[in-house]
């Protein structure tokens, strides 16, 4: 899917237009609403108006068919006024999204309380899980969403990489870089067990990818990071055995695709962003020393707090190494920390 600088003539059916001008984490802890909007509006052609280089991921999203390109909040949303008939706010609740929303004069719109503009809604929740927040607020409005209903759809091409254990070191702010010489350990403990490891990050992370790479002995070829895009990055995860990964993209991925994945948070509290209690999924972070500035260049001590063992335990934990692929099932294995 292309994204497409403004809104495309009507197809004939009434359009739904939802807002979410962020990143690949932002939007999948989104796509319980996205679900839930598609039962609720199924003659309604679904735009999403989010940033341009997540187009390939956009792609997989349920329901959604047309991506318009939003790259955040300081332009408006390049649909006519009146040629939507339900916009979605999914993005906030500040003045910023909904006078982006409220331009589009669409005949029902779905947010939070918004006095600026006469629109109803429920007051903006705090100290919630990103998903609850979007679930209840559909529900508010009268449309039936589960917060646990994660699922994406699958690319179509093959992966590049089937079954390996993917350790994504890559993190767009420093606050999220759990040290090299960690990963080193792990990849070398995960190698122990058996599993072929591969190392996934952005083209920011190569170099970091490449030094775990040497300090773990693993072959240059077991280096991703920088080389695959982001639907390809989405297959390598869908086809994993195991994810091991800080708070990113990565992590909402393996909870979209069912991957079991051990998750390392630092920042940002797992409360509001880690993956469903429903699945295979183990989280390791220390909240007691969280300082919370998720935009620090310096890893967070709650992230610093989480030792080599403690992840290679949470592998052990999940039987991931012990068990062929086929037989790791989506079980409540839940969260913890230190």
């Amino acid at each position: 899917m292309t994204a497409v600088d403004s809104l495309p003539p009507s197809d004939g059916r009434p359009e739904l237009l939802v807002l979410r001008a962020i990143k690949l984490g932002d939007i999948l802890v989104a796509v319980p609403a996205l679900h839930a909007l598609r039962r609720a509006f199924p003659d309604h052609r679904i735009t999403l108006a989010t940033t341009a280089w997540l187009a390939p991921v956009v792609e997989l999203l349920p329901g959604v068919e047309v991506h318009l390109a939003q790259h955040g909040l300081d332009h408006p949303i390049h649909a006519p006024a009146g040629a939507v008939d339900v916009a979605v706010n999914l993005h906030g609740a500040g003045p910023e999204s909904s006078d982006l929303v409220a331009a589009l004069d669409a005949r029902r719109v779905i947010g939070h309380a918004d006095p600026a503009h006469g629109s109803d809604g429920p007051v903006w929740p705090d100290d919630v899980h990103e998903r609850e927040r979007w679930a209840r607020l559909l529900d508010w409005h009268g449309i039936p969403a589960d917060p646990e209903e994660v699922a994406i759809d699958r690319p179509a091409a093959p992966p590049a990489v089937d079954g390996a254990a993917v350790v994504h070191i890559g993190a767009f702010h420093g606050a999220r870089h759990w040290p090299t010489d960690r990963f080193a350990a792990v990849a070398r403990g995960l190698r122990d067990r058996g599993l072929h490891v591969v190392l996934t990050g952005g083209a920011d992370d190569v170099t970091r990818a490449a030094a775990v790479a040497q300090a773990a002995g693993l072959a240059p070829d077991a280096v991703l990071a920088g080389a695959l895009g982001l639907q390809e990055f989405a297959g390598v995860i869908a086809a994993a055995r195991l994810v091991v990964t800080v708070d990113t993209g990565a992590a909402h991925l393996a909870s979209a695709y069912g991957i079991p994945s051990v998750v390392i948070f630092g920042p940002a509290p797992p409360e509001a962003w880690g993956p469903p209690a429903s699945g295979p999924h183990v989280v390791l972070t220390d909240a007691s020393v969280r300082r919370g500035d998720v935009f620090a260049e310096d890893p967070d001590p709650a992230l610093l707090a989480v030792g080599v063992e403690d992840v290679l335990g949470a592998v052990d934990g999940l039987g991931v190494a012990d068990a062929p692929a086929a037989a790791v099932t989506a079980g409540n294995v839940g969260a913890h920390g230190r």
